[in-house]
């Protein structure tokens, strides 16, 4: 990308502010997922056809976290305890998090994203690994 070209996109990105910059992120992010190698068919397993029922939660789920708007209800650790994932899973979804941030915002909110998906990855990773050392005991 031309460096012109670079500085247009900058310009053009703004910061995380209603629930239509929430459905844009969490659509951009989990079409990516969906199309990784590595984490497509762990997610293809685990939703399979429930696609809209799941990208409605994550709008819920984020819409709540940076919007503080209180939409969200649930817990997703026990939905994700038993997934068939390590720590090379969490890394790319990170990755492709961090990255679909970047390309299509700027600001606190984008930053404050990020900063909580690393902890819900670390969180997540950690509840998982104990789940499969510790005989399937919840932490």
């Amino acid at each position: 990308m031309k460096e012109s070209e670079m500085k247009e996109q900058n310009q053009k990105r703004k910061d995380i502010l209603s629930l239509a910059d929430i459905k844009q992120l969490v659509d951009t992010f989990y079409t990516r997922v969906r199309q990784d190698e590595l984490l497509g068919p762990v997610f293809e397993e685990k939703i399979g056809s429930n696609w809209e029922k799941h990208l409605e939660t994550m709008y819920r789920f984020w819409q709540t976290v940076l919007l503080d708007e209180r939409t969200y209800q649930g817990s997703p650790g026990a939905k994700h305890i038993t997934l068939p994932v390590g720590e090379e899973h969490f890394e790319r979804w990170l990755g492709i998090f961090d990255k679909t941030v970047d390309e299509l915002f700027t600001g606190e909110k984008a930053a404050e994203a990020k900063w909580r998906a690393a902890r819900m990855a670390e969180m997540f990773a950690q509840k998982i690994n104990y789940f499969k050392n510790n005989r399937g005991a919840i932490l």
